[in-house]
């Protein structure tokens, strides 16, 4: 699942026009402080945003981000919580000052870069999303963006009179859209759920 999980991340950002720079392709035997880092991501060209960068991001305010380190975390069956943390405080290990050093010498960095946490979801409830999105801020994570915003992108910019032979997953949307599976109805489910007016 995991390289499933980096495959999207990396067709996304490549998506928008980011190079994307992974630090190894092979499983350590021991686990080091540069493992915590899955990829740099740098665009050559961002567009620089009128105030402070989103902290959840999307495919709108994404080229604000000029450089990141991305760190991917693709469970898919469950949203972030702060109760997911408390299970696995590893998960915010990339942001800790000596890994997040060490993966910058290593991408050969030069300034800050983002530090960015892709999620399977942010929790539904509002109290629960805003104390998680606190959280993390607190720990010294920049940004989040979930794997619906990137696959929502995918299924939207894949044609199916396109033959994407050089990406297997791209070209597994495309047969999708072919046979009919992501028809307009569908992508709504990969859109944010919005509160009905009235309701509380």
């Amino acid at each position: 699942m995991a390289a499933v999980s980096e495959t999207i991340v990396r067709e996304f950002f490549e998506l928008h026009g980011f190079f994307v720079r992974q630090q190894r392709k092979y499983v350590p035997h021991k686990k080091s402080l540069d493992e915590a880092i899955d990829f740099f991501v740098i665009h050559p060209e961002p567009q620089p945003a009128p105030g402070p960068l989103p902290f959840v991001l999307d495919s709108g305010n994404l080229r604000a981000l000029a450089s990141a380190v991305v760190v991917v975390k693709g469970w898919h069956t469950e949203s972030f919580t702060p109760g997911r943390l408390s299970h696995a405080p590893e998960i915010l290990r990339f942001v800790e000052p000596k890994v997040f050093q060490k993966a910058a010498r290593a991408f050969g960095v030069g300034g800050t870069p983002a530090k960015v946490l892709v999620v399977p979801e942010l929790p539904q409830d509002a109290a629960v999303r805003e104390q998680s999105i606190a959280l993390l801020r607190g720990r010294g994570v920049d940004a989040v963006i979930s794997f619906r915003v990137m696959l929502t992108d995918l299924i939207g910019q894949v044609e199916i009179s396109r033959n994407y032979q050089k990406s297997d997953l791209l070209q597994i949307i495309r047969i999708l859209k072919i046979h009919g599976y992501f028809k307009e109805p569908q992508l709504e489910l990969f859109k944010t759920r919005r509160a009905k007016p009235g309701s509380s």
